[in-house]
């Protein structure tokens, strides 16, 4: 199975191809000038930005770090719909363990009702969760999940300043 080049979903079926490049749908691959940009970008400067946010303050709550990707997963349904996602934040490890167990919860009461995805996706979306409140990053070390969505970041604010010069101007 592939995954999506912009928001790493796990693609089951169909996709767009954009030359070597695999998008989830459309609206990611319109988003995928970012992740051409950001494999472009120095890797040094990247490195220093990653390092500097890893051992920073945490953006939710303040509190010292490390700082890494910390995902939630959360499912509700009704009847015949049901809707499942990753919620992932750059954050210290205390506010993604409460993320977690606020997704854990919201799981629990809104997910069981929808057919049949409702049934099978619920346990999946709680085991995640739990699973994920025990499970310790390296804090030495920041996650691939952190490089790339600091690359990402890095790409897509330097879009916003080259589409504002011309206007400026």
């Amino acid at each position: 199975m592939a995954k999506c080049s912009y928001c790493k979903s796990t693609i089951l079926f169909g996709g767009t191809k954009d030359g070597d490049l695999v998008f989830c749908n459309d609206k990611c691959q319109e988003k995928g000038v970012v992740v051409r940009l950001a494999s472009q970008l120095p890797e040094q400067l990247v490195q220093n930005q990653v390092s500097e946010i890893h051992q920073g303050s945490c953006p939710k709550c303040d509190g010292q770090g490390p700082i890494d990707v910390q995902t939630s997963y959360r499912v509700w349904s009704a009847i015949l719909l049901t809707s499942w996602n990753s919620r992932p934040q750059i954050c210290c490890r205390s506010c993604g363990v409460k993320s977690k167990i606020g997704d854990t919860v919201f799981c629990f009461f809104l997910g069981w009702w929808g057919f049949p995805w409702g049934l099978i996706m619920t346990p999946v979306q709680l085991i995640k969760n739990v699973a994920g409140m025990f499970s310790k990053p390296d804090p030495n070390q920041p996650s691939e999940a952190l490089e790339s969505v600091i690359r990402a970041n890095m790409a897509a604010n330097f879009l916003a300043q080259r589409q504002e010069q011309p206007a400026a101007a």
